[in-house]
């Protein structure tokens, strides 16, 4: 390319002077285009550092795109089915909305303290007689007693003949999680709570008992974590089998530090989720070395069915097996717009803009479910499916002829040509829930089951080594998936860690988190599950 500056002569001849011309416009071109680009990354680095992590959009730049939404969309929404009433019953009226403080939970434990009144202050101040109790007033108050650490004395008497001295006798030893031990099954479980639901690094840990008096390493917790995860992996696999039952599958995956004690720095593994359908909704995470299409390939061994995951290339191998079906995910789809829209705001903000319509056709469906609570999962998931095909259909359609006419139109490197590439690449993918009302539009719950690994990076920074990273994968498992039924992950694994070494592996079942039965065993004093 030809440069020039202040003190060259210019050309004399009109044909290399327009040659020259049209290098320099190429040139400007080119220069903006880079200054476009860094312009762009600038402001997603300054926003990932100091902005806000929320993708929501200004209502009112939404509103200059009004006309084109109602266009691509019919107003008219589908009546909801009525529910049929029983003979002889009157319309049921609308639950009242509760206001005021929340009860406090049934389950936990009561400590009745009576405040009398003084034996002198009962006598009646008409005729003198003692006045008698006709009820009382109760008031909750909800308080926190401090953790404690007690030490179980397991005590076995021997026996032996009295005449001849011999023939002595004792108890067997109980089972315990890790054989001659320390640790109950409490402590295991309160030091994995800590870690892999709470985010407690076992650092801090070590200080918090030091102030009990008891001086544990972190080393020797990491060991029982270690040990506690080989007992319960049988339970996770548990649960990966029923996951591997489902209709569809949700995954995704994201990075974890892990010291390299072979090269003696730091190395990057990946914790990858696997979460089954409403059928059968376990969480499993796995832990891998790298970030090779191996470790999907590997879990996903024999599933049949939909696959619901960000564009990584390395599920693309499973994609062309035939048996499993690829759904996209718009939020991954829309966020590409979203950091597009500093750099061509207009038509950023027009597929946001249609984007935020299929949104609120989920909200709608959503909305409606509440409404009528005897739905069952396949009556709400027919519903859906009538209303994105009378109404999602009419957007996808309009954005996908717009994406068509626009992509000759932007450079293919800039932010909105990357936007629009990723969504034309992927679009069968991103219509798949047109198919069937039970596949949802992104892999939002997915993305929310990674947010423990991302605090818990933040705390305990990085996996001891690639052992360690499986520990994390199995006790992550359960923690999670606990959570999501409602379950304290304390009690679970407390009384799990007890019982799982004895139990048949041929029922191994019965102690998957949605099975669980507490095993009726008095709570030792301190926290109660």
């Amino acid at each position: 390319m030809t440069t020039v500056d202040a003190d060259t002569p210019l050309p004399d001849d009109i044909e290399t002077a327009h040659r020259l011309i049209r290098e320099l416009l190429e040139t400007l071109r080119q220069q903006a285009h880079l200054n476009d680009t860094l312009r762009h990354q600038l402001e997603q680095l300054l926003r990932r550092i100091y902005g806000r992590k929320s993708e929501k959009l200004d209502p009112n730049q939404l509103l200059l795109f009004a006309r084109e939404i109602l266009e691509a969309a019919d107003p008219e929404t589908p009546p909801e089915p009525e529910p049929t009433p029983a003979p002889g019953s009157a319309p049921a009226k609308p639950p009242a909305k509760g206001h005021g403080r929340k009860p406090l939970p049934a389950g936990l434990p009561r400590k009745r303290i009576v405040h009398d009144v003084p034996l002198e202050e009962r006598l009646c101040p008409d005729c003198g007689g003692e006045r008698g109790c006709i009820g009382e007033e109760v008031r909750e108050q909800l308080e926190y007693v401090p953790a404690s650490m007690i030490v179980l004395q397991h005590v076995r008497p021997k026996y032996a003949c009295k005449d001849c001295q011999g023939n002595v006798v004792i108890a067997g030893r109980l089972p315990e999680p890790i054989e001659k031990g320390l640790p109950g099954p409490g402590l295991l479980a309160h030091v994995a709570v800590s870690k892999y639901a709470d985010h407690l690094p076992l650092y801090r840990q070590e200080g918090i008992f030091k102030r009990f008096g008891v001086d544990l390493a972190r080393s020797t917790m990491c060991s029982w974590m270690a040990a506690a995860a080989g007992l319960l992996t049988p339970i996770v696999k548990g649960m990966l089998k029923r996951v591997l039952t489902s209709v569809v599958i949700q995954s995704d995956d994201t990075s974890v530090k892990v010291q390299d004690h072979e090269g003696k720095g730091i190395k990057t593994g990946r914790l990858w989720n696997y979460i089954g359908d409403h059928n059968h909704r376990f969480t499993v995470y796995d832990y891998t070395v790298n970030h090779s299409g191996d470790g999907p390939k590997r879990v996903l061994q024999g599933f049949e069915g939909y696959l619901q995951a960000d564009a990584y290339t390395g599920y693309d191998a499973l994609f062309r097996s035939g048996t499993i079906v690829e759904v996209g995910c718009w939020m991954h789809a829309r966020r590409k717009f979203y950091e597009a829209r500093t750099s061509d705001p207009p038509r950023s903000h027009l597929v946001l803009a249609w984007i935020v319509g299929l949104y609120k056709i989920e909200e709608d469906a959503r909305e409606a479910r509440k409404k009528h609570p005897e739905w069952g999962d396949a009556a709400w998931h027919a519903y859906r499916y009538d209303l994105r095909i009378k109404h999602s259909t009419p957007i996808l359609e309009t954005t996908r002829a717009w994406l068509d006419a626009e992509r000759p139109k932007v450079l293919p490197k800039s932010p909105l040509g990357e936007a629009i590439a990723y969504a034309l690449n992927h679009w069968a993918a991103l219509i798949r829930p047109l198919e069937a009302g039970f596949l949802e539009i992104d892999n939002g719950a997915s993305e929310r089951s990674m947010k423990p690994i991302a605090l818990g990076r933040k705390n305990w920074l990085f996996a001891g080594n690639d052992e360690g990273g499986k520990t994390a994968a199995t006790l992550m498992s359960l923690c999670t998936t606990c959570k999501d039924f409602g379950i304290d992950p304390f009690a679970y694994l407390r009384d799990v860690l007890d019982r799982v070494s004895t139990h048949p592996q041929s029922r191994i079942e019965e102690l998957l988190p949605d099975r669980w039965k507490p095993a009726e065993v008095p709570d030792p004093p301190g926290r109660k599950g």
